[in-house]
């Protein structure tokens, strides 16, 4: 009888040992595991640098005009290295302004191509008088009347008008602009982006 209970006792310390086990509070490795993706994953969707400009100087010495105009300089945000879409770099500046508001030739320089697509929608590229850059016009309402390729234009010359073509929303009307250095093919489609905002924000 003595060894029978002394039986039962141990079963019941070591049944209540496995129960103790099964409530103890398990060590968070799911929860460190978790953060290593999201660490990871903002590195994927950071903001690449900007793209170095090796004559920076001369366009700095260009006196860029506003390209939409009568906008306050002093409003003007930069968001050239903001996200579209989660993954895709901006590589512009976005100027709101109202629908049918001017936009004028930001440099000296010549109509290089007028030219339409489902993101830009109605875009003017310009090439400035050296062929060094292009100045990139997109979601345009329309043309200014007359204007060409091959057209050369002067500084704070009319040549659209702000709208939403292309992608932009419908309710947000502004220009997209930006600036391309270009290459030694003189490309109008392909350039480096570089950030106007420093250019434009000086003024």
């Amino acid at each position: 009888m003595f060894s029978l209970v002394c039986t039962l006792a141990a079963v019941g310390v070591v049944g209540a040992m496995k129960a103790y086990r099964v409530t103890m509070p398990q060590p968070r490795h799911a929860e460190t595991a978790s953060l290593v993706p999201v660490k990871d994953a903002r590195k994927e969707v950071a903001p690449a640098p900007v793209v170095a400009n090796a004559n920076v100087g001369t366009l700095a010495s260009r006196h860029l005009a506003m390209p939409v105009q009568g906008y306050d300089a002093h409003k003007l945000r930069d968001n050239f290295d903001e996200t579209r879409g989660g993954v895709r770099r901006h590589e512009a500046l976005d100027i709101m302004a109202p629908r049918g508001t001017p936009v004028v030739a930001a440099d000296d320089g010549v109509i290089a191509k007028l030219f339409r697509s489902a993101a830009g929608g109605i875009t003017i590229y310009q090439f400035d008088a050296a062929q060094q850059y292009a100045y990139y016009y997109a979601h345009l309402d329309h043309y200014r009347d007359g204007l060409r390729e091959g057209e050369a234009v002067k500084r704070g010359d009319v040549i659209g008008y702000v709208g939403t073509t292309g992608n932009a929303p419908e309710s947000a009307p502004h220009l997209h602009f930006t600036i391309f250095e270009l290459g030694p093919e003189k490309k109008w489609w392909r350039g480096k982006a570089v950030n106007p905002y420093p250019y434009l924000a000086s003024r």
